[in-house]
This record gives C-alpha cells, structure tokens and sequence, in this order.
C-alpha cells in the first residue's frame, strides 16, 4: 500500500482554523453582521470549528448553521435521478448578513456555486464570502476562495481525503489519494 501525502494534520488544521478566523475579522473590520454557513458535511464542520474558536478565545457569538446542496447540484440533479435532500432551515436568517460559505475542498466550483443558489433561496445575504481548507484547483466555473487554508495543486487522478473527527475518524487528516487504476 502506498503512503499517502498528508496535506494537514490535526496541529495543522487546528492552526488552519485560527488563522482564517483571524482573516475573517479583520476582512469584514469585526464580526457585527457576520454569520458562518457550511455545506454539509465536511464544510459544516469547518464552520462549527470557527464558531466554536470565536465562542472560546474571542467572547463572540457567531450564528452558524449547515446547508444541504444536494438539490441545487447541476451535476448530480437529473431526470431519473434526484438526491436525498434536507429542507435547509439554519435558524437565522441571512438577508443583510455577511455570510462566510465554508466547505473542506474546492475543485470545480460545482459545490460553491450550488450552495451560493442554496443560500439566495434563504434570503438576500449582503455579501457572500468562500471560505475553503484545501484549494486543489482544476475550476470548471469561475470560482474563487476568498479564505484558503492551503494551496494544494492536484491532477485529474488525485483528489483530497478529508478525514474528521466528527465523521468518525480517529483523527483529523487531509491527504491526498491517487485514483486507483483498474
């Protein structure tokens, strides 16, 4: 078996989450207005993070809820296929809000854009920020992350592995995994 690249480990990705909590604050000159949306699943848990080091170290509470994009997905909604959906409810509302869009990876632009459609269907944001951990490239739509945690060119036969705590892992690592031949 073949070592995989690690991209972030737990220490990184902990240092990752400061650092562009920090970056959101000083963008956005405070965090009056400011509330984080992630897409599910690994993006809201990166929003959960952000809300949680704001919570602890800043005194501040930020809303934070998850959105679901899987009926607004261009590539995976079809005639004869349609995906398991939630009714996106975040408990507050986003009309006027600086919204923070956290996702783990962006590659293609499908997602983001997908949960940006998810998020107008909510309300009137006053202005929409992407927040990513990993930016691997490869952008079919124009798309760009305005919080990047790391840079992490990939090929077409590569892709991130986004392993949290929150979704079972023993602990929390990004690598990188080559699609296997067949």
């Amino acid at each position: 078996m073949t070592r995989q690249p690690v991209i972030m480990d737990g220490v990184g990705l902990r240092r990752t989450i400061i650092r562009l909590s920090h970056e959101i604050a000083e963008r956005n000159e405070g965090m009056e207005d400011v509330v984080l949306v992630g897409v599910k699943r690994g993006g809201e848990i990166v929003a959960n993070r952000l809300r949680d080091y704001f919570r602890k170290a800043e005194g501040i509470e930020v809303a934070c809820g998850g959105i679901d994009i899987g009926m607004t997905r261009d590539d995976l909604v079809s005639e004869f296929f349609v995906p398991d959906a939630e009714k996106n409810e975040l408990g507050f509302s986003v009309t006027g809000k600086k919204v923070v869009l956290c996702d783990d990876v962006l590659h293609t632009g499908r997602s983001a854009v997908a949960a940006i459609e998810a998020i107008f269907r909510l309300g009137r944001p006053k202005k929409i920020q992407l927040l990513v951990l990993v930016d691997r490239g490869g952008r079919e739509l124009p798309v760009r992350a305005d919080y990047v945690g790391k840079n992490v060119p990939t090929s077409s036969r590569e892709y991130v592995s986004v392993a949290l705590r929150e979704l079972g892992a023993a602990e929390d690592k990004l690598t990188i995994v080559k699609e296997k031949k067949c």
